[in-house]
């Protein structure tokens, strides 16, 4: 059977049918995401503390159960939120508040960024999760994630990106100048189309494919 590629109009789609066709909840299928990200990645091998980059939209929920999975299975895991508390709505906001009451450790940049707080946070970390941007961004990463994108980028550690790389335009393939490079994605419900550029593929890595439960 071919691959089939969805567009970002089309996973929106796919999104609002199981939410309000199906009568699956946002919730569910936020954590059956995040499920599947934790499963993926404890296959690939954890051998250290695993740092998850987070925005504010429901790409962060994502990473904010993934945190959540891991913690509960005895990995060392360290949250860092670029946004204000207050801006995490919805089911990325159920999702926080959820990793706050477990004491996961947690650090809040707000609406700014210090390379220094990142450089420590980073310090020893075994894997990078990158769930800062999902499929609707588009363009250049706006500050401060550009900066953040680029140091972590700079760090040693592999990176793995929650449904496509931050930066990297979901239609077209195309990278921003500051555009994750992650060595693995984890990607929900089919690959994207623009994973098919040739120039996306050094920022996507090795591509896997995570079930949520969403009918196609």
């Amino acid at each position: 059977m071919a691959t089939r590629y969805v567009t970002r109009d089309e996973s929106r789609e796919i999104d609002r049918r199981a939410i309000e066709y199906y009568g699956i909840p946002g919730v569910v299928l936020m954590e059956n995401a995040g499920r599947g990200v934790a499963d993926h990645l404890q296959r690939l091998g954890v051998s250290g503390p695993v740092v998850i980059c987070c925005g504010k939209g429901n790409n962060a929920g994502d990473g904010f159960v993934v945190a959540r999975h891991l913690h509960l299975r005895g990995y060392t895991v360290r949250v860092l939120v670029w946004a204000e508390a207050e801006e995490l709505t919805g089911d990325a906001g159920v999702n926080f508040r959820v990793v706050q009451k477990m004491e996961i450790p947690l650090t809040l940049f707000g609406r700014g960024h210090s390379a220094s707080v990142l450089d420590a946070a980073l310090d020893g970390a075994a894997w990078i999760v990158d769930a800062l941007l999902g499929t609707g961004a588009r363009g250049e990463p706006r500050p401060p994630l550009d900066a953040v994108i680029d140091q972590l980028n700079a760090a040693a550690a592999p990176k793995l990106a929650i449904d496509l790389p931050s930066g990297l335009d979901c239609d077209t393939g195309q990278a921003s100048a500051h555009t994750i490079r992650a060595a693995h994605t984890c990607t929900f419900v089919a690959p994207k189309v623009g994973f098919q550029a040739p120039q996306a593929q050094c920022f996507t890595g090795q591509v896997h494919v995570v079930d949520i439960g969403a009918p196609v």
